[in-house]
């Protein structure tokens, strides 16, 4: 899928530019510390096209004072980039700092459109031919504040990008995810060296990621493996959150993602980001341990280890974990059983009538609050899509649909029925609204 990304100087409105053409309400709401941070990534869908599009921090400096982090970013992004939207601000017009990042993203050698951002509609005409000044042949002006300028940015964007996407085989895919050197590559080696476990490599299908296929109890798999950066790839290492660019693209190929925590470094508030971005994919989801073998004492600390994680990871009560380790195989046996359970729960289909019968055994058991003397009716529940399931509640007023009446709902769907290591999906809608 076709990759872009904004980059920019400080306060030109990149992030404000992101939210208007990702255009994404959230259908899973994360409200963990941690999780409802700024994305830096997010997937576009415009007239049955989509492309992946990445976010980055300002820019500051001349082509002198570049600091470490900066020259980081900024290589990271335009090496993941097939186009870069250069933002620029339409008030302030091209300043230094325009034309030293001009300078960087002429070395790239990658197509760089100039967006002017801040172009309300009596200024739409006027202000954008001084950016020709850059050097790049095409400059659109937009306003992410008033929506202007969209509908032609995003045309041309996806111009060569096809409408129907060729369908992929029938076959379960999976990949690692997780920080630098936790030792997702060690395990899928392991995975691939397993005595039940026939292995046959196939060609990449991204110019990033590595597709290997085997054969798992008489059942074909792919494992998804993230390429390393082609070069620096210990600096870029150092910036944990653009890690995860290189994880997106194959997040979005995979039917399952499996989180690999180390256990010698422990749990940190990183690995539940990086899980934020599979669970709003809607894939299925394991969280595996690895390094086990380093754990002195793992029959008493795995009581231990399981109470954290619960606790740590409460907002996806769901999800199971696995303790293995890559370097001695240590309990490698459990891993495929709850990816396969993963993808399996995440394509559930629920029978009408007895998704009906949970819901209103639910609400014979506990009635919605009311509000303002108005309580919540649910007329019919049906399910209206999977990957991850999702559920329609046709309903008097969704407007008095509360959080937590939702969330007890979620939980007795769960309580009925086998859903483990898959987000859900929960839409109301108004009887008359089609």
């Amino acid at each position: 899928m076709k990759t872009v990304c904004l980059i920019g100087k400080p306060n030109t409105g990149k992030s404000s530019i992101f939210n208007r053409l990702i255009n994404e309400k959230k259908a899973i709401i994360l409200d963990e510390p941690g999780v409802t941070r700024d994305r830096i990534y997010g997937i576009v869908n415009y007239q049955n096209k989509k492309f992946n599009l990445i976010d980055t921090g300002g820019i500051h400096g001349d082509d002198d004072n570049f600091n470490n982090d900066i020259k980081i970013q900024a290589e990271l992004a335009t090496s993941e980039a097939d186009l870069i939207l250069f933002v620029t601000d339409g008030i302030e017009g091209v300043t230094d700092a325009d034309k030293s990042i001009r300078n960087m993203l002429k070395k790239s050698g990658k197509e760089v459109v100039v967006v002017v951002n801040k172009i309300d509609n009596t200024k739409r005409n006027d202000n954008i031919y001084a950016f020709y000044e850059l050097g790049f042949p095409l400059v659109l002006g937009v306003s992410a504040e008033h929506n202007l300028g969209f509908r032609e940015l995003l045309d041309y964007i996806t111009k060569d990008i096809g409408e129907v996407e060729v369908e992929e085989e029938d076959i379960v895919k999976f990949c690692f995810i997780g920080r630098p050197n936790v030792g997702k590559s060690s395990l899928i080696n392991a995975l691939l060296n397993e005595d039940r476990v026939i292995v046959s490599d196939i060609a990449g299908t991204t110019r990033d990621s590595v597709d290997t296929r085997f054969t798992y109890d008489k059942k074909d798999y792919i494992v998804i493996d993230t390429a390393g950066m082609r070069k620096k790839g210990k600096i870029f290492e150092n910036i944990e959150k653009y890690s995860l660019m290189r994880s997106m693209k194959a997040i979005e190929r995979s039917d399952v993602c499996v989180l690999v925590i180390d256990a010698e470094t422990g749990i940190i508030e990183h690995d539940k980001h990086i899980l934020s971005y599979a669970i709003s994919a809607g894939k299925g989801i394991v969280i595996a341990v690895n390094k086990w073998d380093t754990i002195k004492n793992p029959d008493e600390d795995l009581k231990k280890w399981k109470t954290e994680l619960e606790v740590y990871f409460k907002f996806v009560p769901y999800i199971n974990f696995v303790f293995v380790s890559a370097k001695t195989k240590k309990r490698l046996h459990t891993l495929m059983p709850e990816v396969i359970k993963a993808y399996e729960n995440n394509h559930k289909e629920i029978k009408t009538s007895t998704l009906n019968d949970i819901i209103n055994e639910a609400v014979s058991l506990h009635e919605p609050p009311s509000y303002k003397g108005k309580r919540l009716k649910i007329y019919f529940t049906s399910q209206t899509g999977t990957r991850p399931p999702k559920f329609t509640f046709q309903v008097n007023n969704k407007g008095l649909v509360h959080f937590s009446y939702e969330r007890y709902l979620e939980n007795k769907l769960r309580e009925a029925i086998p859903l483990e290591g898959t987000p859900i999906i929960l839409q109301f809608k108004n009887k008359s609204e089609k």
